[in-house]
C-alpha cells in the first residue's frame, strides 16, 4: 500500500503494558469510527507495513488501545513507538455538502462569486492556526484562508470551491 492511496489516522503515543500493548493517538474527530479495526499500516523507516489487530478500545476519548498481534513485549512496542498510522482512503466515511478532506479538494477550482475562477487549489497547509487553500493563478501563488463563513459550496461534479471573499483579498495578489 502506498502513502498516496491512504489517509494520516494518528500516531503511536506511548506503551499501555508490559505485554505489548500501545495507545494510539486518534487525529480524528470521531474516534468511536475506528475502534473495531482489523488492520493498519503503521509507517517503518518510510514504507507502510500492515499490522494487525487482536484487540482494540478507546481510552481516554482521543486513544484506542491496541493490541497488535506477535507484539508480546516492551521491546515489540518500542520499536514502533511515535511511528505514524494510516488507513486505506476507502475508509473514509463519506461527506456530503460543504463538508470535505483536505485530499478531496486538490486539483478543484477555486471561484469567488464576485470574481469567478481565480485559481487551482494545489494543496492546502494547514500547519497554522487557520487552514489555507494554496491556491495557483498562472505563476502566482495564492493562500486563500479556509473560513466557514467565506465558504459558499463545495460542487463536487463540476470539482469547484465556490467562496464569497472579502473584497481585496484576491487582488492583492494579482
Amino acid at each position: 500500500m502506498r502513502k498516496e492511496e491512504c489517509f494520516y489516522l494518528g500516531k503511536i503515543a506511548k506503551k499501555f503494558s508490559f505485554k505489548g500493548e500501545v495507545l494510539a493517538y486518534l487525529d480524528t474527530d470521531e474516534p468511536e469510527l475506528y475502534e473495531n479495526l482489523e488492520s493498519v499500516f503503521v509507517e517503518c523507516d518510510k514504507h507502510l507495513v500492515p499490522f494487525f489487530i487482536e484487540t482494540s478500545s478507546l481510552h481516554k476519548n482521543d486513544f484506542l488501545r491496541i493490541r497488535f498481534e506477535d507484539m508480546t513485549t516492551e521491546e515489540d512496542a518500542d520499536a514502533i513507538m511515535g511511528n505514524a498510522i494510516y488507513l486505506p482512503l476507502s475508509m473514509l466515511p463519506k461527506l456530503s455538502g460543504n463538508k470535505f478532506y483536505f485530499h478531496e479538494v486538490i486539483g478543484f477550482e477555486i471561484e469567488d462569486q464576485r470574481l469567478g475562477v481565480f485559481g487551482k487549489i494545489v494543496s492546502v497547509n494547514d500547519s497554522t492556526a487557520q487552514p489555507l487553500f494554496e491556491v495557483i493563478n498562472g505563476e502566482v501563488e495564492m493562500l486563500i484562508p479556509m473560513i466557514d463563513h467565506f465558504l459558499v459550496k463545495i460542487d463536487r461534479d463540476n470539482k469547484k470551491v465556490i467562496m464569497n471573499l472579502p473584497e481585496g483579498l484576491v487582488e492583492m495578489y494579482l
